[in-house]
Order: structure tokens, then C-alpha cells, then sequence
């Protein structure tokens, strides 16, 4: 599979240092869409803090990457669905802590989630 980083200067607004506008994908064999995935334990249930559910709901896309023969280096595409605007910089920072020197293209959504205990979903989309 072929990588290329789509990340024009001219014209259009800069990019920062955790994301691109776009990632071209060339030669990918498989694809895994990733529904939105919550920061739960294996129990079903939410831990109180954004930081502690962000923990969980990466350690969960580890594990749903890793049942397809996956890792985080397989992310082409990330969109997290915040319940507050004020969980951005942490959403960031955990986006960071799992993905390292990864950039990829993202998007951060403001939302009402399907249960108020769910402050943070992220969705993924992976190919090899």
C-alpha cells in the first residue's frame, strides 16, 4: 500500500501539526470501517472523566484493529464526536499519544451522543 500525503500550502488554510487535508491511498487490499467506538470497559460501562474514556476508547480501537490484523499505523481517516468543545484539546492529545508521528486526515464534531455518559466517540477508518 501507497501513501501519499495530500497537504497543500498555497491557497487554502495551513494544516497544524497533528493532522493533513488529505491522505491518498494507493494499492490498499483491505479496508476496516470502524464504527464509532466509546470509551466502555468490557462491562458496557463509561468511566466518569473524558480522559479516562479516551484511554478506554483507544485501547478499544487497538483491539478492534488488532482482531483485523491491524494497528494504529493502518489509520487513514479519524472523526471524534465530542459532547463538549471544551474535550478538544484532550481528544487531541490522546488522537496524538495513540497514532505518534502518524498524521492523518481528522475531523472533530460537537454533538449530543445516544447516552449523556458517552462524552467522546471516534470513528476510524483503516486500510493495509
Amino acid at each position: 500500500m501507497k501513501e501519499t500525503i495530500i497537504d497543500p500550502k498555497n491557497g487554502i488554510y495551513s494544516t497544524t501539526h497533528d493532522y493533513v487535508h488529505a491522505l491518498e491511498v494507493q494499492g490498499a487490499s483491505r479496508q476496516v470501517y470502524l464504527s464509532g467506538t466509546m470509551g466502555l470497559d468490557s462491562f458496557g460501562v463509561a468511566p466518569d472523566t473524558v480522559d479516562e474514556q479516551l484511554e478506554l476508547i483507544w485501547k478499544n480501537i487497538q483491539h478492534i484493529l488488532a482482531s483485523a490484523h491491524m494497528t494504529a499505523r493502518n489509520i487513514i481517516r479519524v472523526t471524534s464526536y465530542l459532547t463538549k468543545a471544551e474535550f478538544a484539546a484532550k481528544n487531541q492529545e490522546a488522537r496524538l499519544r495513540a497514532l505518534g508521528d502518524r498524521r492523518v486526515p481528522t475531523t472533530a464534531i460537537v454533538v449530543s451522543t445516544l447516552d449523556p455518559n458517552w462524552l467522546v466517540e471516534i470513528e476510524i477508518i483503516a486500510a493495509a
